[in-house]
């Protein structure tokens, strides 16, 4: 036994503590006695335990305990699961009843079998370990982790039943913490069966293979026996080769070669088939490649048929080759990754609908996909594609920034705004606006009427001073109400003959049908006589195509029909621009050598003249190759993002170029501009791989470049099988050009992961805008043959942490080391507590309550004689008590008082005769008193009310001492009470003064 403080500074609260109960004693007036002796005896012992309570002093006693926590290794690699549970059991039973034990089961994590506990095992025998894990790894230093956590501050030791053959994880380092935290480790090595066995280690395949290539299968064998085998391979599942080899015991390399037929990415699989094998599960292994057969060149043609010398060109060159229709552009972003380049040859942007658009200038910017983009009439700023995706990725901007001979232009807008165009159609409508007016210089007028059974000015005719206003004014319009057209064009029309522009231009936009049939001749012919234009724009079935083809051919415009609304924008654009004729230059010129870098040989012989081009503005980083008399690009190129992109602002029809056409030259001048657009890193920038770490499966995906491109959204990977995307995971960065992720657990095989942007739509996740890679996840690695020296580790553990090294018949000895010696405390505060709460209610009674503990006694004592003596007198002792002696006192008090009075002469003799006459006669007493009363009538008023006062405490002292005391000393009796009176009559005088 023993007693500690939490806090024994506290302590120094006794010297305080003393000074007050001396305080006490000197300053508490109205206590006496043993009342004032029990008050501060109870009000100091109430402050002690307060103290005591504060400065957490408890009461300990000392026990020796043993703990113990018993680390099994249940791996794949330990086929003896029963002998590790028949030791743990043994030495179970050979613990004491104080001592405890835990035991932990080791896989690639660490799991409690049983807490720690001093109960004995619910079984006899092996104790059956009721956890199930992962045993495809080994980590034995969870194992250890976790027995420590089991320990906690109360220590004791580990013991680790193990083959020793870690995997995973650091068992040296755990080792090194679990000592500095005075926590020892026993080992005991189970050593494991050895089977007959033959095991694929490692397959090699080149990751990148050219179509047609000859390759080598690098493949590691590892074997418990010498015998004959067979391996297979396997390409995407099909038999490519079977080949009989001659296992030799340890370790076997063999090499088999492979011809690289179909082009795309490759899943290989090598298995081993042995006779009498034991173990199934490491005869695989697996493999990728990527099979990149000729470069491919994706033409969308505005045109049909009108490809044919680009085709011949590509050809010519052994570059593959798909030509499409801009409608055939696939809405998968992933399918423009499969082509090195796409080249776009006289294709207006009208065309092309939002995703297409959208997903070129990914497959640019971010795949690294090449961009041609051929001239025309339909191309560039007359195809509308201003403020388009594609402008990002071209060389030049699709506007004529700086140009100063452009006509001035005067534009009206008509624009449906009817209820059927609330479906979309009409902020597309208004972007459509807006892109039209950004298109417009300051000096151009643009008018914008909302029409729908009737039309409204949301912006009447003005020069384009102030185009935030307009735009604003533009965001405004709402859809809602019926369609009427000839009411809102006939408006548009007077609004246009106010307008001062060399150019005039009405552009309708509606998706309906007029309510009324009025005359259009009216309206066209008035335009047509003021020089002006009409085209028109019809969305979707609904709309009166056969009448705005009318209007559109009677304007002298052009007639768009669209079904596909996201396309409104660049016919608005498409038509901006057509309005001045100055974006076609003609005539006919010899192009300027200019930036041409290694397209320097391209000219060396000369080139051919052309004779018109579609105007545009070089880039500021484009590198412009071919110039024209006017500052014109003819041919440009820069990089964007990932990829490449090339301009020719010419044709390659024969209209405006034909001696380019007919150029013999023209096929590897064409090529070399579509080759320089073709990726120029690896086609998997990424690479990834599984790895096995910290009682997890991480993903890792690294950059091939040795650069960190991850995006700003950040990266992600999709993670593909045979049946398609499994789990889409946010890569977190660990150093430049690394990131990972912990995955689920994947069976072994080769997999395809698509590495790229990782956005979150609510509970969507999805990666854009990546790279196709794969990794192979191989078999666990605790079917791997070889050996780990397991035995020598653990003893290095041992011998690490000051453990001992215990044999598979040592079980007994597990509990038979010195035990630890802990404090067992005994928390008393709750009593402690208790009983300051019933001190302080005593403290509270002694203080306010006078209570006379000797009559309660004496009552007491009567009743048990009563009860104990019936029929016998109880004759009780009064006279020395306490209360009759102070009666007595105060009765002589007032006899020495009157004696001292001279108003009252002998009235003190005859009290004191009084006094023994009461004490002989007491009814003579009372009579003599009675007549005493009378004759002092005619005395003062005090000195009767004194006399009174005296008298009746003499007659009852005298009763008193009658019953209890008829011999006692009259004379000492009289003295005393004369001495008492005397102080009484003075403390009266003095207080009157």
């Amino acid at each position: 036994m023993g007693i500690q403080a939490e806090f024994p500074w506290v302590i120094i609260l006794l010297a305080p503590w003393l000074a007050y109960i001396i305080w006490m004693y000197r300053h508490t007036p109205r206590l006496g006695g043993v009342r004032k002796h029990a008050a501060i005896a109870v009000r100091s012992l109430i402050m002690l335990l307060l103290i005591v309570l504060l400065a957490g002093i408890q009461p300990y006693r000392s026990l020796e305990q043993r703990h113990i926590v018993f680390v099994g290794d249940r791996s794949a690699s330990m086929n003896n699961e029963s002998q590790i549970g028949s030791w743990i059991s043994e030495a179970w039973s050979s613990k004491s009843d104080r001592d405890t034990g835990a035991i932990v089961s080791i896989g690639l994590h660490a799991v409690t079998d049983r807490s720690r506990s001093s109960e004995p095992l619910p079984s006899e025998g092996a104790y059956p370990f009721r956890t199930v894990l992962n045993d495809r790894y080994t980590d034995l230093s969870r194992g250890l982790q976790m027995g420590a956590s089991l320990l906690g501050k109360d220590g004791g030791r580990i013991i680790l039943l193990s083959d020793g053959a870690q995997n995973v994880g650091d068992l040296l380092r755990q080792s090194r913490l679990l000592h500095e935290a005075g926590i020892t480790v026993d080992t005991v090595h189970i050593a494991t069966e050895s089977k007959r066995d033959a095991a694929i280690d490692e397959l090699i395949v080149p990751r990148a293979i050219k179509q047609g290539e000859s390759f080598s299968f690098q493949l590691t064998v590892q074997s418990t026996f010498d015998g004959n085998a067979e391996i297979r391979l396997y390409e995407d599942d099909q038999e490519l080769s079977a080949s009989a080899i001659q296992l030799e015991r340890g370790e076997n390399r063999f090499s088999m070669q492979g011809v690289a037929l179909k082009p795309g990415f490759h899943r290989y699989r090598a298995e081993i088939h042995a006779a009498g094998d034991e173990q199934s599960l490491n005869n695989t292994a697996y493999a990728f490649s990527r099979v990149s057969g000729p470069p491919t060149v994706l033409i969308v043609e505005g045109q049909q048929g009108s490809s044919g010398n680009i085709e011949e060109a590509l050809a010519a060159s052994m570059i593959g080759y798909e030509t499409i229709s801009p409608e055939q552009l696939s809405l998968e972003l992933a399918q423009y990754a499969m082509y090195d380049s796409i080249l776009l040859h006289n294709v207006p942007a009208t065309r092309i609908a939002k995703k297409p658009m959208e997903w070129l200038g990914r497959a640019v910017g971010d795949y690294g996909v090449g961009l041609v983009m051929l001239g025309g009439e339909d191309s560039f700023g007359l195809g509308g594609y201003f403020h388009t995706p594609i402008e990002r990725a071209s060389p030049v901007y699709m506007d004529l920034q700086g140009r100063k001979q452009i006509p001035s232009l005067g534009l009206i807008l008509v624009i449906d705004r009817s209820g059927s165009m609330s479906d979309g159609k009409m902020e597309l409508a208004k972007e459509a606006a807006i892109r039209t007016v950004e298109l417009l210089r300051d000096i151009d007028q643009v008018g914008v009427i909302a029409f729908d059974s009737a039309p409204v000015w949301i912006v009447e005719p003005t020069a384009l001073t102030d185009r935030d206003e307009v735009i604003t004014k533009i965001q405004g319009i709402q859809a809602d109400g019926g369609t009427e057209i000839y009411s809102a064009l006939a408006k548009g029309y007077e609004g246009l003959l106010q307008v001062d522009a060399q150019r005039k231009h009405m552009i309708l936009l509606t998706d309906g049908q007029s309510a009324g049939n009025e005359n259009y001749e009216s309206v066209i012919d008035g335009m047509n006589g003021n020089e002006m234009t009409l085209s028109t724009v019809a969305i979707g079935d609904g709309a009166d195509q056969t009448l705005l083809e009318w209007l559109a051919a009677k304007g002298k415009g052009r007639y768009y029909f669209t079904k596909d609304q996201s396309t409104i924008p660049a016919i608005f654009s498409r038509e901006t621009v057509l309005m001045s004729r100055t974006y076609i230059v003609e005539g006919e010129m010899i192009p300027t050598i200019g930036q041409a870098g290694d397209w320097n040989r391209l000219w060396q012989n000369g080139m051919p003249e052309i004779r018109a081009y579609v105007a545009a503005t070089p880039k500021e980083l484009a590198e412009v190759a071919l110039w024209s008399h006017d500052g014109d690009p003819i041919l440009s190129r820069w990089t964007y993002g990932a990829g490449r992109s090339v301009a020719w602002t010419s044709d390659m029809t024969g209209k405006w170029a034909p001696d380019w056409v007919t150029w013999s030259q023209l096929p590897q001048v064409l090529t070399e501009w579509v080759k320089w657009t073709f990726p120029q890193f690896d086609s998997a920038p990424y690479r990834a791989r599984t790895e096995a770490s910290d009682g997890s499966v991480k993903l890792i995906v690294e950059s091939t470049g040795g650069a960190d491109t991850m995006p700003v959204e950040g990266l992600g990977v999709s993670l593909e099988g045979a049946s398609g995307i499994q789990e889409v995971k946010r890569l977190m960065p660990v150093a430049p050009g690394r990131y990972e992720t912990s995955i689920h657990e994947l069976a072994p095989g080769a997999y395809l992961s698509y590495v790229g942007g990782f956005s979150k739509n609510g509970d969507t996740l999805a990666v854009t805008n990546g790279m196709a890679t794969g990794f192979v996840v191989p078999y666990g690695a605790e079917y791997r043959i070889g050996s780990h020296g397991g035995d020598e580790l653990l003893a290095n553990i041992a011998v690490l942490t000051g453990g001992r090294v215990l044999g598979l018949d040592e079980a007994s000895e597990s509990y038979k080391f010195q035990p630890a010696v802990y404090k067992q405390s005994y928390d008393w505060s709750r009593d402690l507590l208790l009983i300051v709460l019933v001190l302080w209610l005593a403290d509270i009674a002694i203080r306010r309550l006078s209570i006379p503990w000797t009559r309660v006694g004496h009552a007491g004592y009567t009743l048990l004689r009563k009860k104990l003596l019936p029929g016998k007198s109880v004759a009780v002792a009064i006279d020395s008590s306490p209360s009759v002696f102070r009666l007595r006192k105060r009765a002589s008090e007032r006899s020495r008082f009157y004696e001292q009075d001279s108003s009252t002469g002998g009235t003190m003799a005859k009290i004191q005769s009084e006094e023994a006459l009461f004490r002989t006669d007491p009814q003579s007493s009372e009579s003599i008193h009675a007549e005493r009363l009378s004759s002092n009538q005619k005395n003062t008023p005090q000195s009767q009310k004194e006399e009174r006062m005296a008298r009746a405490e003499l007659g009852t002292q005298a009763q008193t001492e009658a019953a209890g005391a008829a011999g006692s000393d009259k004379e000492q009796v009289h003295s005393d009470s004369s001495d008492t009176i005397n102080r009484l009559l003075a403390a009266k005088r003095k207080t009157r003064r």
